[in-house]
């Protein structure tokens, strides 16, 4: 079995309805992401097209979030709940195993369903 990884980014606003401190308020962040695909080599000797996956993430997750407020697509937009509908909005559509959003360059939220 093996994993691939892709990388991507996107800007978006936010600020969180359930906290109390400065990021109630409106502020912005650069989020990077890494898509985790399992399975096994296909007929081409790969898991997947790093092209095909690049296009889907776009297609359903990126063209939504980003440069949006993410509180026109979530009632409170913590990087675990944009992380766990990431992975929901991708699942029929790839193999994902895992999700990793970076809201800053040192904080990351993982979600999986293992």
């Amino acid at each position: 079995m093996y994993s691939i990884v892709k990388e991507f980014d996107f800007a978006a606003a936010h600020f969180l309805t359930k906290y109390k401190g400065k990021c109630e308020n409106l502020h912005g962040h650069t989020y990077k992401l890494l898509v985790t695909i399992t399975g096994e080599l296909n007929e081409d000797d790969m898991v997947m097209d790093f092209g095909d996956i690049k296009y889907i993430v776009k297609q359903h997750v990126l063209s939504k979030l980003d440069h949006s407020s993410l509180n026109d697509h979530f009632e409170n937009p913590s990087c675990e709940l944009v992380a766990k509908w990431i992975y929901k909005t991708l699942q029929p559509h790839l193999p994902v195993t895992e999700v990793q959003l970076w809201e800053t360059p040192t904080s990351s939220v993982i979600y999986n369903e293992a």
